[in-house]
C-alpha cells in the first residue's frame, strides 16, 4: 500500500502523467475487479493539464489519482451505482466533494465497484461482478463500499472515497486492513451522492493509514449551501494525540457471543495496548444496541423505496421498448434493478403502506432516538466509544446467501449511522490471514479525537 506522500513525491520526481499512467497500468493489471469505469482519457488528460499548468497545479493534492466510489456524480464519468438501471448514465455536473478534491489538484483516476445502490454488506450484488479482497481472493472486501477499500489495499490507489449509510465504509476498511472514516452527519456535504437512505448517510475517506484519512477528511468536509444537512465544522486535524488520561467507553452490547474471538481477543489487544500509553477503561451500558440493527433496516429501506421511485427509464439510464408509461416503468425497473434492491423496496414500500406506517416506521424513528440517547449518556463519562468493527473477519465469496446472515453482520456498524456519530475503523490484528478492524466511536464533531486515537492503535500495531 501507498501514502499521499508516496504520490507527491513521485509526481515531483516525473510528472503528474506519468504517475496517472503507471496507476493506470497497476489498475489494468488488477485481479479483483475493483473499478466499473476507468477514466484513462479525463486522468491523461487531467494530469497533462495539471503539469502544463493550464490547471492550477499547487494544491494539496497536486497529481494524486483517487478513486471514487461509484455513487457520486463526476461530470463526463459514468455513474452507475453498480445498477443495471444506470447503465450509461454520465452526469452533467460534480458531486461537492468532488469539486473540492478537483481544486486541490487531484485526479478522478476512476469509480469503483460497490453493492448496488449500497444496499449490501459484501459489494457481491453489484451488475458487474463481485469485488475480491486483496489479501483472499475468494474472499469478499465488504461493501457497500468495497472497491473503494479493496483497491487501496492492493496498492493500486492511495486514497478512495466510500459512503456509509450503516457502515459502508468501515466494514470494508475492516476487511480489506485499511483505514475508513464515518464523518458525523452533516459534516461533509452529501451533494451528488446518489441516495439510498438520506437521514443515515455520509460521504467518507478511505486510505492505506490514519493521517491521510485525516487529510482527506480536511479537504472534503464543512459547509456546503447546496445541502441543507451540512454544517459548518472545522477541518483543521491534529491527530498527534496524547491518549494519557484518555476514558475509553467499552460497551458490553458490542462484544459477546456475537463476536469471533479472534476480533475480540485482537480490539482488547489494541485496549491494552492503549492502556499501556495511559488510557483507561470503563464498561458502558447501552441497553437499547439490541434493537438498532431493526430499527436501521427498516429506516434505511423505507427511505431507499421513496429515494429510488425516481430511476424508471424515462430520463436516463436503462430504456425499454416504449409502451405505455405504467408498463414501461414497470418493466425498466424489473430488468434493472437487482434482488436485492427489489427486496428492500419491496419491504421498504410495505413499511410505509397505510396501517403499517405507525407500526413500523415510526416505531424505528422512536427506537432511533433512544438509541442516540444512550450515546449521549456514554459520552457524560467517557471520552471515546470501543468496538469491533465487524464481528468476524472477511467471509467467503458467496458464504453467506441468506440476506439476514449479511445484515446481522451490520450489528456494531449501523448504531453509529442511527445517532449519526462519528467512526473510524482502523486495523488491529488478523486471523488467518485476514485483518481485524477496530472501531473508535467518538462524540459529533469529534473528528479529532477519534483519529488521534487511531493514530495511537495505528502506532502501536
Amino acid at each position: 500500500m501507498m501514502s499521499i506522500t508516496d504520490v507527491l513525491r513521485r509526481v515531483e520526481e516525473s510528472s503528474a502523467e506519468d504517475v496517472a499512467f503507471e496507476h493506470l497500468e497497476q489498475i489494468r493489471k488488477s485481479k479483483f475487479n475493483t473499478f466499473i469505469t476507468v477514466a484513462e482519457d479525463q486522468s491523461l488528460e487531467r494530469a497533462r493539464s495539471l503539469d502544463s499548468g493550464e490547471l492550477k497545479s499547487g494544491g494539496r493534492l497536486a497529481g494524486v489519482p483517487i478513486a471514487i466510489k461509484d455513487n457520486m456524480s463526476t461530470t463526463g464519468i459514468r455513474t452507475t451505482c453498480a445498477s443495471h438501471i444506470l447503465d450509461g448514465y454520465i452526469p452533467p455536473y460534480d458531486a461537492t466533494v468532488i469539486e473540492r478534491l478537483y481544486a486541490e489538484g487531484a485526479i478522478v483516476i476512476g469509480k469503483t465497484n460497490m453493492d448496488e445502490f449500497a444496499m449490501g454488506t459484501s459489494t457481491e450484488s453489484s451488475y458487474y461482478g463481485p469485488t475480491r479482497n486483496p489479501h483472499n481472493p475468494d474472499c469478499v472486501p465488504g461493501g457497500s463500499s468495497g472497491g473503494s477499500a479493496a483497491t487501496v489495499a492492493a496498492g493500486e490507489v492511495a486514497i478512495s472515497l466510500g459512503s456509509d449509510t450503516g457502515g459502508s465504509v468501515r466494514c470494508p476498511a475492516s476487511f480489506c486492513g485499511v483505514v475508513g472514516l464515518k464523518p458525523t452527519y452533516g459534516a461533509v456535504s452529501r451533494y451528488g451522492l446518489v441516495s439510498y437512505a438520506n437521514s443515515l448517510e455520509q460521504i467518507g475517506p478511505i486510505a492505506s493509514n490514519v493521517e491521510d484519512v485525516a487529510f482527506l477528511y480536511s479537504i472534503i468536509a464543512g459547509y456546503d449551501p447546496k445541502d441543507s444537512t451540512s454544517v459548518d465544522v472545522d477541518t483543521e486535524i491534529n491527530i498527534d494525540c496524547n491518549v494519557k488520561g484518555l476514558t475509553i467507553g467499552v460497551p458490553s452490547q458490542y462484544y459477546g457471543e456475537a463476536i469471533d474471538p479472534a476480533v475480540e481477543n485482537a480490539v482488547w489487544d489494541g485496549i491494552h495496548h492503549l492502556e499501556d500509553e495511559g488510557a483507561t477503561y470503563k464498561e458502558v451500558d447501552m441497553p437499547h444496541t439490541d434493537y438498532a440493527l431493526a430499527a436501521y433496516y427498516i429506516i434505511a429501506i423505507s427511505e431507499a423505496s421513496s429515494n429510488l421511485a425516481r430511476f424508471d427509464g424515462m430520463r436516463y439510464g436503462l430504456r425499454t421498448e416504449d409502451k405505455d408509461w405504467s408498463t414501461t416503468f414497470s418493466e425498466v425497473r424489473a430488468l434493472g434493478f437487482g434482488e436485492e434492491v427489489k427486496r428492500r423496496i419491496i419491504l421498504g414500500t410495505f413499511s410505509l403502506s397505510t396501517g403499517y406506517h405507525d407500526k413500523y416506521y415510526l416505531k424505528a424513528l422512536q427506537v432511533r432516538t433512544l438509541v442516540k440517547q444512550d450515546f449521549d449518556l456514554a459520552f457524560k463519562d467517557v471520552d471515546v466509544l470501543i468496538a469491533p468493527t465487524m464481528p468476524m473477519p472477511a467471509f467467503r465469496i458467496g458464504e453467506l446467501v441468506d440476506p439476514l446472515s449479511q445484515y446481522l453482520a451490520d450489528v456494531n456498524t449501523v448504531p453509529i449511522n442511527l445517532a449519526g456519530v462519528p467512526s473510524v475503523s482502523v486495523p488491529c490484528g488478523s486471523t488467518q490471514g485476514l485483518p481485524i478492524g477496530m472501531q473508535i466511536i467518538g462524540r459529533y464533531f469529534d473528528e479529532p479525537r477519534i483519529l488521534g486515537v487511531a493514530a495511537a492503535v495505528e502506532r502501536s500495531s
